[in-house]
């Protein structure tokens, strides 16, 4: 399962790592995000969300769309040994969702701005230039 350890970060963003394969091929093991809190969620978008049966647990998943229970959130690799996602506990509430993906910072080779939509796009790496 794809879930994230926090490191508490200033202000509203908060520091996560991805752990686990069902992410892959856009978030693999090791990469660190960066997520925006409270941030304004839409479909399409990377997110962050405590597990709804184990809520110290935080997870990474895509919120694919909204529902009278919460956002649906799924795995891009549903393959994955160990996938869980709202086809396992249905729609998450929106007060277990921490936040929006904004940013991968690291591996450094794999930077990227994650738009609204969710999708990492590499060709705004404002470092630099």
């Amino acid at each position: 399962m794809t879930y994230a350890e926090g490191a508490g970060m200033a202000g509203r963003l908060l520091a996560v790592a991805v752990t686990g394969e069902s992410m892959t091929p856009a978030l693999r093991p090791g990469d660190w995000l960066l997520v925006r809190r409270g941030a304004r969620v839409a479909e399409g978008d990377v997110v962050v969300a405590r597990h709804p049966g184990r809520t110290e647990q935080l997870i990474v998943k895509r919120a694919t769309r909204r529902t009278d229970g919460g956002w649906w959130l799924e795995s891009d690799n549903q393959g994955a040994p160990g996938r869980q996602d709202s086809w396992d506990f249905d729609a998450v509430p929106e007060n277990l969702i921490v936040g929006r993906v904004v940013a991968r910072y690291w591996p450094l080779s794999r930077l990227a701005w994650f738009r609204v939509s969710g999708a990492p796009h590499r060709g705004d790496r404002r470092e630099g230039r």
